[in-house]
């Protein structure tokens, strides 16, 4: 590639957060070129034709509460480049075998209503996450900071909720059989056991982004986000080269910055050589977690569900009973592919109708499994569906099936299938990659790291990527 042009950054990969932390650095001025391996741009946030023509998947992210909440996104023009955000009637259905579900809307009322004996319950417990909304998401979407922190009342029913189990807090909070099925749907997607600590976390963010900005699909794929991220870029003179793989960071041209959108094992083959020991062996300890089975699916015709309420939700959780999904998590985290899986659905055709032909619709489907797990989940998955939608299978008219080696194929950053950017426990939530005051930084003073591997991890939000260029920014000054 030569070292003939100077940069002031140069960042490697293309995904919301590499393109964020180029956005941000452009924005102060910054001459910047980001650098992508495959031919188009986005990491986790690519739209394509995987089955037919016509129907459009989302190869990874699908469902974005905290795309739309993001801070930082929250303050870009991203709508005048193309962007533009759906918000389902339903942020998200939880089918029960009784025909039922139970469903989290923006209104925590109306969700309250559909929660039984819990409908007290629920409204103490989400009020004062919602009326503090703002604090939270400036206290956890993103390091440690001391600011936030000196709001402790505002924070501390959040920090208490967040850092338990989702076991403890459904058993504190609720007593009925809906409420802790809601839950553990939500808290599920930390990808961990549900009764290991800080498991609660994602269903208490989650839930409460929810009620305050919705679950939205963007129009036309995910590929939007970063299109109109992508453009915003070009539009402050940024420049972006895709089909381009970078092995060697001494074979990139000259910068004052290189901001790797790239996990820990992958900087180690990259710029491990300018790296000292002791940092190199704290990343090769880093943990990678569960990973996915994603089935997308091509449909004759929406799902069918029981649940006539499941026709208006972008987002569907199946697995029946808090116990039902705890089991299936806690299979998973033994390292074995679990019987009858918690399965996440989201069907964007039914409010997008540019994902699929007229009368036709798409369904996006996973699981979790174990890193790197060959086990063939296609037949438990469709199962499940079938549990909640009798009939469903004949409404197949092609499925693409991507398991956790193709999704490390797609994109290297998904190391056995871990679209997580590692594992998001206890010991990773705020210490990823390692253990230091600025977690975008290295021993390295030009060498950074933008990705789902620092905080606040995995989602669509641009938030790591923000910190990182702000990590670059505060060392020019």
């Amino acid at each position: 590639m030569g070292r003939q042009q100077t940069y002031d950054a140069i960042v490697i990969g293309s995904g919301p957060n590499g393109l964020a932390a180029a956005v941000e650095l452009a924005q102060a001025g910054q001459s910047v070129l980001v650098l992508e391996a495959k031919d188009m741009i986005g990491g986790g946030a690519r739209s394509k034709e995987l089955t037919l023509p016509g129907f459009v998947h989302d190869i990874c992210s699908a469902v974005h509460p905290l795309g739309l909440a993001s801070p930082f996104f929250q303050t870009l023009p991203l709508e005048q480049f193309g962007l533009e955000w759906i918000q389902p009637e339903i942020n998200l259905a939880h089918p029960l075998d009784d025909g039922s579900a139970v469903i989290l809307h923006r209104s925590i009322a109306a969700t309250a209503a559909t929660l039984g004996s819990d409908e007290d319950a629920y409204q103490r417990l989400m009020i004062p996450f919602v009326d503090n909304w703002e604090t939270i998401i400036q206290a956890f979407l993103g390091p440690l900071r001391l600011k936030p922190l000196l709001h402790p009342f505002k924070l501390a029913p959040f920090v208490l909720a967040a850092l338990s189990s989702a076991e403890l807090l459904s058993d504190v909070a609720f007593r009925g059989p809906q409420a802790r099925a809601l839950l553990a749907g939500i808290a599920a997607h930390s990808m961990l056991s549900l009764s290991q600590p800080t498991s609660a976390a994602a269903g208490v963010l989650l839930a409460t982004a929810g009620h305050v900005s919705g679950w939205p699909v963007p129009r036309s794929g995910s590929q939007a986000i970063v299109d109109a991220l992508a453009a915003y870029l070009r539009s402050l003179g940024g420049e972006i080269r895709t089909s381009t793989e970078v092995k060697n960071i001494d074979d990139l041209p000259a910068a004052d910055a290189y901001l790797f959108d790239v996990t820990p094992r992958q900087l180690l083959k990259i710029a491990g050589h300018r790296l000292p020991e002791g940092y190199k062996r704290q990343l090769r300890h880093y943990r990678y977690g569960p990973a996915a089975f994603k089935l997308d699916l091509a449909l004759d015709g929406p799902i069918p569900w029981t649940a006539q309420e499941c026709l208006k939700a972008g987002t569907v959780h199946l697995g029946g009973t808090f116990a039902e999904i705890a089991a299936s998590e806690q299979q998973v985290q033994r390292g074995l592919p679990p019987e009858h899986p918690y399965v996440l659905i989201a069907q964007q055709s039914m409010f997008d109708p540019t994902r699929a032909p007229a009368g036709k619709h798409t369904a996006w489907a996973y699981c979790h499994v174990p890193n790197g797990s060959n086990f063939d989940m296609t037949a438990r998955i469709e199962e499940q569906i079938e549990r909640f939608a009798p009939g469903f299978r004949e409404r197949i008219l092609a499925r693409h099936v991507t398991n956790p080696v193709a999704l490390e194929q797609y994109n290297p950053n998904y190391i056995g299938g871990d679209f997580n950017g590692g594992k998001q426990d206890i010991l990773q939530l705020f210490t990823r990659p390692t253990l230091r005051l600025d977690p975008y930084t290295t021993p390295a003073p030009d060498i950074f790291i933008c990705s789902s591997s620092t905080p606040p991890g995995g989602g669509v939000h641009g938030m790591c990527g923000y910190f990182a260029a702000q990590s670059v920014l505060k060392q020019k000054r």
